[in-house]
């Protein structure tokens, strides 16, 4: 054991006093904790507010404002929720209207605080980090971009449903043994749904349907003719309809959303000088040269078909 003399004890236990770990300061003394879930939310305000500081609130409108009431009865002027989905976007904006600043935070960041067990634990501990300054808010755009933003993420679903329906159609066409998709580059083009409509009409001559090829379609028409020789069967015809109706139908949903986005979008305000000069054009990428020494027959044995 080391001998410590009588100065030495007394540096030990300053030592020791120094090492004990000191309560971070109090930077949003205002700040309150919300926890949201699809049916109900948990709100945690500073524990000398009210009587109750935690309370859950109803996830309808008028619950909404309730909430947003109480809040501003207590005193809170920030409040900090986690980003779960889309269930708090309708209290955002009903706290964005009253004044109040939000802190919107990444799940991800506080998933990892230790003891939290259930929501009421969970709107404690987001109000207590928020508190202290340690919860970081995400980025939120002005409310017209959030507006396009939210057209453009429903028009990539609407992308995405017309694409399925493309799928269903390629699907009906080989189980007729129809290759049609194989032989034009695009089905769902002017020449491809000029021939599905012949078909659906009841058009099965192929060279009758090889005459809505225009003369810009690369692929043979003998070619064409014999992708359009199959087994016209009822089952598959009546798929093929519905499908291409359901991407009609799609599709002018995509001209109604491009019709808003542009409204939307004319309203904003230029910030761009008019005596600029234009952006030069956009650099075009590098086709992919081939190597020499790869044989060129698969190529030619694709042209040679007819396919684009």
């Amino acid at each position: 054991m080391a001998f410590v003399g009588p100065g030495g004890a007394a540096k030990l236990r300053l030592r020791r006093r120094s090492l004990q770990p000191a309560a971070p300061p109090v930077v949003n003394p205002n700040a309150a904790g919300i926890d949201i879930g699809a049916t109900t939310i948990y709100v945690c305000v500073p524990l000398d507010r009210d009587a109750a500081p935690i309370r859950h609130f109803a996830t309808f409108t008028e619950d909404l404002h309730t909430l947003a009431t109480w809040l501003h009865r207590c005193g809170v002027t920030s409040v900090a929720m986690e980003s779960t989905g889309v269930y708090w976007i309708p209290l955002y904006q009903i706290l964005e209207a009253r004044g109040v600043e939000v802190c919107l935070v990444n799940a991800r960041h506080v998933k990892h605080v230790p003891g939290r067990k259930t929501d009421v634990q969970d709107c404690q501990w987001l109000q207590a980090l928020h508190s202290v300054g340690l919860l970081r808010a995400s980025f939120r755009p002005p409310e017209a971009v959030c507006a396009v933003r939210s057209l453009l993420r429903h028009r990539d679903t609407l992308v995405q449903l017309a694409g399925t329906h493309t799928q269903h159609m390629q699907t009906a066409l080989t189980q007729m043994n129809l290759p049609l998709h194989h032989v034009l580059s695009d089905l769902t083009g002017v020449t491809g749904l000029a021939i599905l409509d012949a078909i659906l009409a009841g058009e099965r001559d192929p060279q009758v349907l090889v005459a809505h090829r225009p003369p810009r379609v690369k692929a043979a028409p003998a070619v064409l003719a014999k992708a359009l020789v199959g087994d016209y069967r009822v089952e598959h015809l009546f798929t093929l309809r519905q499908a291409l109706e359901s991407y009609r139908h799609y599709q002018r949903l995509l001209g109604e959303c491009d019709a808003q986005i542009a409204a939307l979008l004319a309203a904003f305000d230029s910030t761009r000088d008019p005596g600029a000069p234009p952006l030069p054009p956009a650099p075009r990428s590098r086709t992919a040269r081939r190597h020499p020494c790869r044989s060129t027959s698969g190529a030619s044995s694709t042209a040679s078909s007819g396919r684009i």
